[in-house]
Parts: structure tokens; C-alpha cells; sequence
């Protein structure tokens, strides 16, 4: 019934407790989960979570914020991207959240990341997983700059864990991107972002925990897991004056097509 498209799965607050979370998501009706991977060092444990079971599905690439690990370069991420039950490319994008004292202008290395991925996705004909913190302006230009604003070359994809504005989610939409919502929407400070969550269209809206991170309310401050994504899900009914069944079938089925190869 509820999907959770974005769950970090193979860390190991959550992979010691693998078996008494997927019971959890069997009880809260949550039947599938993509788990997204943030290295390259870590893949393999990401995708051996979605070979070894067949509700779950994997990603590759490296997250904007990760220092000290192995640059990918095109042809890790095609290689990787293309095998079996690897349903995307990321999560990746650009992050200025943590500028530790440099400029924006040094982190021209995150951006080269970022169209290294957008190249493979468009190569592979897989969506984006995009995460973008303090850099919204520049991640919808890299985007456009990379042909995402042309759909015969575009690969499509998701803005993750949205917390952006009205304005950029409405920018992410007319470049063919869905919209995920996460525990954030649940969080008292959130008003903005439940004002945004009310009007995204429904067949262009994702759900997630994005776990072991963001637990929704009542459960803030806890570890996470795919069994609360539910919790999104009802909150976006309560916004939208509908039922949270309505939510579940609306994001499952958005899930099915943007992530082609996950079975229903």
C-alpha cells in the first residue's frame, strides 16, 4: 500500500534491526522501500539489500555532502547504475549547508559531481535522486544547463526530503520532476513547507522517511524507518482533506512509473 522512496537501509542504526523493520513495515502496510546509496564504498551493501529481497530496490551514487571518499566518475556510475534492481541514479545534487569557511565558488567540485550524475542518468535513461540544501538556484541551473528542461534528452527524477520554496518546487515541477515529502511536514516549524505539500499535484508527489534521519512526530528525535512513512502519508490527507488510503494508492502509483523496473 505505502511506498518509501527514500531510506538509507544498509546503515547500521537500521541493518542490525533489518528483520524487526520489515515486520514493522508488513504491520503498517508499507511494501516496498528504495534504498539509496550515498558512496561508492557503500554500494555494494545497498544493492545486495535489493537483491536479497524483492520489495526493496537500490540506487547509485554519491551524496553532495561526502568529502574523502572515491569520486565517481562516469563510468562507475553507468557500470553501477546498470545492473540489476538499480532503479536511479544518486541521491546527488548540491549542498552548502556546511561551507566550513569556503565560498560557494570553492565548491565547484560538488557541481562537476552533479552533472558527472545527471550525464549518467541521461546515458542510462534512469531518474535522478536530487538532494539540493542552500543551493537551490544553482541545482535547478546546473539542470537546465545539462538539457533537463528537454524532455526527448532529460532523464526526470525526484527532488528528495523537499524543504525548498514554493517557487522551486513550482521550477523542479515544469523541468518534469516529482516532489518528495518526508517526516519534515510533520514538524511544528513546517507551515511553509505544508502550505507547498497542499498544492503539488498528486500524480507528481513522492513520500519517504529518508531514515535513520527525520523521524515524523510523534516520533521526532528517534530512529527512523520505512514503518513510519505512513505518517507522512496522513498528514498530507489531513492538508489536503482526503484519506491517507488516497495518499498511499496516489504515491505508490508515482513511484511505479517514475522508477520503471519496480514492480506494483
Amino acid at each position: 500500500m505505502f511506498t518509501d522512496s527514500h531510506c538509507h537501509l544498509n546503515f547500521p542504526e537500521l541493518k542490525s534491526e533489518l528483520s524487526a523493520i520489515r515486520e514493522a513495515m508488513a504491520q503498517a502496510q508499507v511494501s516496498r522501500a528504495l534504498c539509496i546509496c550515498t558512496t561508492l564504498e557503500e554500494f555494494s551493501d545497498v544493492h545486495g539489500l535489493a537483491l536479497e529481497h524483492d520489495n526493496f530496490w537500490a540506487t547509485a551514487g554519491v551524496h553532495p555532502d561526502n568529502e574523502g571518499v572515491a569520486e565517481p566518475t562516469l563510468d562507475d556510475l553507468l557500470k553501477r547504475g546498470s545492473l540489476p534492481r538499480v532503479v536511479a541514479i544518486g541521491e546527488t545534487g548540491l549542498d552548502y549547508y556546511r561551507l566550513n569557511g569556503r565560498t560557494v565558488a570553492d565548491m565547484e567540485w560538488q557541481r562537476m559531481r552533479f552533472r558527472t550524475h545527471i550525464r549518467a542518468a541521461q546515458l542510462l535513461k534512469k531518474p535522478l535522486v536530487i538532494h539540493t540544501r542552500s543551493a537551490s538556484q544553482d541545482t535547478l541551473a546546473i539542470l537546465r544547463e545539462e538539457g533537463e528542461d528537454a524532455r526527448a534528452t532529460a532523464a526526470g527524477g525526484v527532488f528528495h526530503c523537499f524543504t525548498e520554496s514554493a517557487a522551486v518546487a513550482e521550477a523542479a515541477l515544469e523541468l518534469g520532476f516529482y516532489i518528495s515529502f518526508s517526516g519534515i511536514l510533520t514538524f511544528k516549524s513546517a507551515q511553509d513547507l505544508r502550505e507547498v505539500a497542499s498544492w503539488v499535484p498528486m500524480d507528481r508527489m513522492l513520500i519517504e522517511t529518508d531514515s535513520p534521519y527525520l523521524a515524523p512526530m510523534p516520533h521526532r528525535g528517534k530512529t527512523n524507518n520505512p514503518s513510519y512513512v505512513p505518517l507522512v502519508a496522513q498528514q498530507i490527507a489531513t492538508l489536503r482533506g482526503c484519506s491517507v488510503e488516497d495518499i498511499a494508492i496516489a504515491t505508490s502509483a508515482n513511484f511505479t512509473r517514475l522508477f520503471s523496473g519496480v514492480s506494483a
